[in-house]
Formats: C-alpha cells, structure tokens, sequence
C-alpha cells in the first residue's frame, strides 16, 4: 500500500491541476454566491479556497487597509498616534454606522483608530483619509499604491470606509495578503484589530466580529456589510504557535459568516490524518485572478423578505440544526465541526453555539475626543463626552416642537429632509447608510439624508403623534443612537 501512496498523491494533484485549469474550482456559484478563503499567516500557504480570486464588494472589510495606510504613516514617523484630527463637514455627513461627532470636533489619531475599527464608524474612516492623505480622493490614491505594492491585483479603492461606490472592489485573495501585510509589517500595532469594546462616554459598543471573545484563540480583523456584498469577515486565530486567516465574503448574517470563519479555522487548525491526499494550492499570492463582475447580493441580503434592515452590526442567528447553520456549502455535507470551550477544554460545542454565547468578560478600551490625556484629565474628558451625548436629547424635545429632525443628528437640517428620499432609493440605503455616491466631492449631498435612516421615520413620526401622545414621542429617539453616533 505504501508503495502506491507516492503514485496515488500525484494522480490526486494533476487531477486538481486539470481542474483548476478548467475554472470548475473558481467559478462562483451562482445559487448562493460566497467566497472562502483559509491561509496560513506566516508562509501565505492557501488551506482552502472557494471563489476566492471572484471579484467582490469589501464593503467595511476595506477599513483593514485604512488602518493600515494610517497606521504605515505612523511608523514612517509623518504623524503619532497622538496627532490631533478634526472632524469635517464631509466626515461628519457619512452615512452610519458612525460615531457621530460635530464638525469642528478634534480627536487624536489613536481615538479615531479605535472607533474605526471597532464600531466600523464612517465618518472616523474619513477623518482619518483627510488626516493622512489630505482629502478623501488622496487617501483613496494612497489605499491603491499600495494594494499594488502588496500585490492586491484585484482591488481598488474609492473611499476609505467602503460605502457602495463604483469601481470599489476586491477579493478573498486579496484581502488575504492585505492581512499578512498587516501583521507582517506593523505587529507593533496589531492590538487595533482585536479590541473587544470600547466604551465612547456612556456608549459602549462591543466589536462586531463574534469570534473575539467566544472563539479560542481569535485575534483579529475586520467584518463588513452592504447590501451588494452580503456580510464579509476577515478573522485570524492563533493556537500553539500557529496563526491561520481566514476570509468569508457573502454570508447571510453576521452570526454567519462567523460560523463559517469558526469552521475554516478549526479545520485548519485539526489537519486531519488525510491531509497528505489533498494537493498543495500554493500560496494566496499564486491564486489566478478571475476577470468577472462582482456578484450582486442586494435582493438576498436586502430585499422586501427581510423583517429588518440588514446592517453589519447584524445578530440574527442561523438555524442550529446540527450543521452550523447553513455550513452544508462549506462541509460538503460533513459531520459537523465542533469546537472546545475555553480553555480548549471539553464539553464540545457546535459552531452556531459558540458565536450564540456570550462573549468572555473584557474591559471596554476608553475612547474620547480632544487631545491624549491621563489621570484626571482623561476622568474629564469622559464625562464631557457623557454630557455632550445628553444634549441632543433635550434639545431633540425642542426641535420635535419646532418640527425639525433629531438635532443629534451631524446632517443640516436644511439638507435633511429633501436628501432622505435619495437614498431610500438607491442601493444598500438600509445597510447603514450605503447609499453613500462613490466622489468624495459629493459626499457632503447625499449622505446627509441617509445618515439616520431610522431617526427620520421616528422623528416624522414624533411630530404626527405628539398632539394625542406627547409621552411616547420621547421613546423612539434614543433608539437609532448606536448605530448613529
């Protein structure tokens, strides 16, 4: 028997080389559009990879290399972490989710990361580009030079948040050396992409990727979501040593495309004993590009079967049937994987159980506006924040008499009303605002309508009702405000 294995394992392999010559292993498929990829982080070695050379929409996947362009200049020694931004009108009109900050607000550059990453704010994206690269269009040039010095052939960049655009593209691949880029050449800052929480005045907001904290080992990235792009996640774990990366781009819901993550990375962490059987796929930056059109997942994520808007911050949970959830497409129909609990000690769990726990307990990271501060200084710069978030409130009484939008709101009211039926509209307008038009030169005109697209039917609400129920009119305004500031 093991004088054939040497002549069983190359039949194997020309049989797979055939194949991938044909396009039957990268061809997307088109009743459940998705792309998997798993790699090892320090040798890029590809462990599984399902369409993941087909063009697709980042979505907020694209604050990865925001954070990365930023954080090169830091390194470079151009700015600190402690370099003071201010919030523009352009950044404060982005659509959410955002923190929500006035125009004219200053925060340091390190504040402005971790908002970014870990609530997927906008407008901190935005204050970030016009920080670094002067304007949005400059830092969208900086994110392409260098997607082409890590040798990301398949993305491009218009905006740094990765609200719908044109032309805004990338890949599993691609997003797959754009995180080994990111741990390989700045490991001084890798903290910025595994924060659990941060706690923003009274506000706290926990990181929308569910690995951290429930799956073991979990260490970072990123998740994303627009209509068109379904909801993306790049994740990376660490267990003896080892680090995998795993990319999910298109799954149903946010618990989704966590499963589908926690599967890729156990598989790759298990390497059963037939691992030997299975051809080698190279590493990530050999994987041949497909020319082909991003899929377009607007009706399946978006349209009129939906009970609720999708957003990235999205908890629905996937039927735990035993399988995942849905993890028939990635297991082929395999047993279902199971994982260890902390500790990786029993009892064992499903997938869908694990990302339907309760996160491990960890400390908010304290974020704030103004210039860095410790001690006492910092104790006051967190309550003023907790006070400036109890203004709109008081003031949104008055603004409901006078007839006006949420005054919480960073849109003019003047260009409010008549801006909130554009988005509606246009593509992705539920995802968190993704109606956002591709030219930074017109992002102070369209997103100021679809910057609260809850607040405005509350707040049209408010007004009809307050004759017969003044008492109620209050309840619907502080709802919108995590996603919205």
């Amino acid at each position: 028997m093991h004088a054939f294995r040497p002549l069983l394992r190359k039949s194997l392999f020309n049989l797979f080389a055939a194949t991938l010559a044909t396009g039957a292993l990268v061809a997307p498929c088109a009743a459940n559009a998705e792309a998997l990829l798993l790699i090892e982080a320090d040798s890029g070695k590809v462990l599984q990879a399902e369409n993941a050379t087909i063009p697709w929409y980042p979505a907020s996947v694209t604050k990865i290399m925001t954070a990365y362009v930023t954080l090169k200049a830091v390194k470079d020694g151009k700015i600190t972490l402690d370099t003071l931004l201010t919030v523009s009108p352009t950044a404060a009109s982005q659509s959410p989710s955002k923190m929500g900050l006035r125009p004219g607000t200053q925060l340091t550059v390190d504040n402005a990361l971790k908002m970014m990453m870990v609530k997927s704010a906008n407008d901190m994206a935005v204050v970030l580009a016009e920080g670094v690269g002067g304007s949005v269009d400059g830092f969208s040039d900086m994110m392409n030079d260098t997607a082409k010095k890590l040798g990301m052939t398949q993305t491009n960049y218009v905006n740094p948040n990765g609200l719908p655009a044109d032309g805004h593209v990338t890949s599993a691949r691609d997003l797959g050396i754009l995180a080994r880029s990111f741990l390989r050449d700045l490991p001084e800052y890798e903290y910025f992409v595994h924060i659990p929480a941060i706690r923003f005045g009274k506000r706290v907001t926990g990181n929308f990727n569910k690995l951290i904290g429930r799956y073991p080992g979990a260490d970072g990235f990123k998740t994303g979501f627009i209509c068109a792009s379904g909801y993306n996640l790049v994740a990376s774990a660490t267990r003896n040593g080892r680090r995998l990366i795993a990319v999910v781009l298109g799954a149903s819901s946010g618990t989704a495309r966590a499963v589908k993550a926690a599967q890729l990375l156990e598989r790759g962490f298990s390497q059963d004993g037939l691992s030997w059987l299975r051809p080698s796929l190279g590493t990530v930056e050999n994987l041949v590009p497909v020319d082909a059109s991003p899929p377009n997942l607007r009706e399946e994520m978006c349209g009129g079967h939906r009970k609720r808007p999708a957003s990235d911050d999205d908890d629905a949970l996937i039927a735990t049937n035993g399988s995942g959830g849905g993890s028939g497409a990635l297991t082929g129909g395999a047993a279902p994987v199971t994982f260890f609990t902390a500790g990786l000690q029993p009892p064992l769990m499903k997938a869908s159980e694990l990302m339907a726990s309760a996160p491990a307990a960890a400390e908010p990271v304290v974020v704030y506006t103004g210039p860095t501060r410790s001690g006492a200084a910092l104790v006051a710069a967190v309550a003023a924040d907790t006070d400036q978030q109890a203004t709109p409130k008081a003031r949104g009484k008055k603004s409901r008499v006078a007839k006006k939008p949420d005054a919480g709101s960073d849109a003019k009211t003047a260009a409010a009303k008549p801006a909130a039926a554009k988005p509606d509209g246009k593509p992705d307008a539920t995802a968190k605002g993704d109606a956002k038009p591709a030219a930074s030169k017109h992002a102070a005109a369209k997103p100021d309508g679809a910057a609260k697209p809850a607040d405005k039917p509350a707040a049209s609400g408010d007004q009809a009702a307050k004759p017969a129920k003044p008492k109620a009119a209050t309840k619907p305004a502080p709802k919108p405000a995590p996603n919205n500031s």
